[in-house]
């Protein structure tokens, strides 16, 4: 039985598979192909992209990398302190920016982060 998403895919890029099917369907297997290639667990993995998702200052990537990180069964806390040590390296304000971004997903889905792991 496949595991449940933490939510659906964003229309965009639905809409992009139904137009573009063999587009999206390699960029996917690329992804999975990246995720093989070392020895990185699967929660580090995700941790390690929402990070770059962050740096780079990328809302959808990041808002992507909450999505995928729940799916790896990181704790919206978890996610969250991520977003906090931003703030020494990014600044500030874009630390807020990507807490934010976790929060945009994590309360969406009903997961709140206060609390600890879910």
């Amino acid at each position: 039985m496949a595991k449940k998403k933490s939510s659906a895919l964003p229309s965009r890029y639905v809409n992009a598979q139904k137009r573009y099917p063999g587009v999206l369907a390699a960029y996917e297997r690329f992804g999975l192909a990246l995720e093989k290639a070392g020895p990185l667990s699967k929660r580090d993995q995700r941790l390690v992209k929402l990070g770059l998702a962050f740096g780079a200052k990328l809302e959808g990537a990041s808002h992507s990398a909450v999505r995928k990180g729940l799916d790896a069964d990181l704790a919206p806390r978890e996610m969250e302190h991520a977003a906090m040590l931003a703030m020494s390296t990014l600044g500030f304000s874009h630390g807020m920016t990507c807490l934010c971004w976790v929060q945009d997903v994590t309360q969406k889905n009903g997961k709140k982060g206060r609390s600890g792991r879910r």
